[in-house]
Formats: C-alpha cells, sequence, structure tokens
C-alpha cells in the first residue's frame, strides 16, 4: 500500500507547526513556560497570534504536544500486537516505559523537555489529558483481548489506573522504579508487611481478573 503524499498546504501547515513548537520549547527553555506569552512564539516564527491558535487551538501548551493521535494508536497496537505469551498487563508495562520520563537511554535534548512538562504544572496537566481521551478505545482493546463485553468495569478499571501512571509517578525522583511499583500493584495486588499478598479481604490487584494475564493469545 503506498502511502500519500503530502499536498503543498499540508506540507506548509506541518512546517509552520514545526516551527512553532520548536521555538516555544527554545523560548520555554530559555526563560519558563509562564514567562513566554503566544504573541512571543508567534513573532519569533513572524506569524500572527491569530494563525498560532488555527495550528493550536488549545492554547500554547499544545505546542509542546501532537494531537494525541499516535499515542493512542500507539498504544492500542501495544495491546492488540503484543506478542504470543505477554499479558496485556505486560504489554501496556511496556509501553508506558517507552514514554517521557520512563523512557530509557533519553537524548539531552529530550531529557530537557521531558523535565520541562513535568516540572511545569500546566504542561503536565495537557499531558495527563491526552492519557486520558485514550481512556475509552484502551478500555475497549482490554475488553476485547480478555473475552469481557463493551463497558466491562474491569477492563474500565485497568485503562483508567495505567493511563493515569504518567501523571502519578512521573514526577517523581526515580520515576522508572515508581512506575513498576505501580505496574506491581496492578498486576499483584498489595503487599503485606512481610511482602506476601494477604489471604483475605479485597486487594486492588483482585480487581483485575486472571484474564487479563491469560488472554487468548497472551
Amino acid at each position: 500500500m503506498t502511502t500519500p503524499t503530502m499536498g503543498r498546504r499540508e506540507r506548509k501547515n506541518a512546517q509552520t507547526r514545526q516551527a512553532l513548537a520548536d521555538a516555544a520549547l527554545r523560548l520555554f527553555l530559555e526563560r519558563g513556560y509562564d514567562a513566554v506569552s503566544v504573541k512571543e512564539i508567534a513573532d519569533a516564527v513572524d506569524i500572527s497570534v491569530p494563525t498560532v491558535f488555527k495550528h493550536v487551538p488549545d492554547g500554547k501548551e499544545a505546542l509542546m504536544f501532537d494531537d494525541g493521535v499516535e499515542r493512542r494508536e500507539r498504544l492500542l497496537a501495544a495491546v492488540h500486537d503484543r506478542p504470543a505469551g505477554q499479558s496485556v498487563m505486560a504489554a501496556l508495562r511496556e509501553f508506558i516505559s517507552s514514554r517521557g520520563p520512563f523512557a530509557a537511554d533519553q537524548s539531552p535534548e529530550f531529557r530537557r523537555r521531558t523535565e520541562l512538562i513535568m516540572n511545569t504544572p500546566a504542561l503536565r496537566d495537557y499531558s495527563r489529558k491526552l492519557w486520558i481521551r485514550c481512556e475509552e478505545p484502551l478500555a475497549e482493546a482490554i475488553a476485547a483481548e480478555i473475552g469481557r463485553p463493551a463497558g466491562d468495569i474491569t477492563a474500565r478499571a485497568t485503562a483508567r489506573y495505567v493511563l493515569e501512571i504518567p501523571q502519578f509517578v512521573g514526577g517523581e525522583p526515580d520515576a522508572v522504579t515508581a512506575m513498576h511499583a505501580v505496574f506491581d500493584l496492578l498486576e499483584f495486588g498489595l503487599p503485606t508487611a512481610t511482602g506476601a499478598r494477604p489471604t483475605g479481604g479485597v486487594e486492588l490487584g483482585d480487581l483485575l481478573p486472571d484474564a487479563i494475564d491469560s488472554a487468548p493469545g497472551a
């Protein structure tokens, strides 16, 4: 299948959008997010403020992110296209491990951008919105993989908990260890003081069915 090429207008829009993103990142790193206005970003690219909002109607925080489509599609692919023998939860852990503050071998530029997002409340909140937009399709994907009906509460709960992880632990001093700790909780439940799972009561892990770890194709 041949990938359609972008037309002249689409290429120009993409170039302008990238120029805005580059200018915004440079200015935010130099002076801080709150000290930079949309007009200053527009001036840096030599376009008008209304033109900026045509590209990013959500505001200047959106300049630090794509539209979220790539994020959603890769997230769903991680579930549906996971290797044979890999559980849904393991696939989600692997995917989250590759994103933002959890990614290994970050370049200096990537690290500066990630730190800017995690240390700026407006950017961090916007990042969370992009994750939460994936909740419904992710819940549907999980339900399909574990043989549950659409709208299944366990699939919805799993999607909600997983998608909150970047916001919840992304600012921790050791974000990777914190991320794995939360996934361990989701998979295995809350341990006792001795490290063993309790034999009575209902733990968070008990809300997530064994089917998540033993679904067909897992």
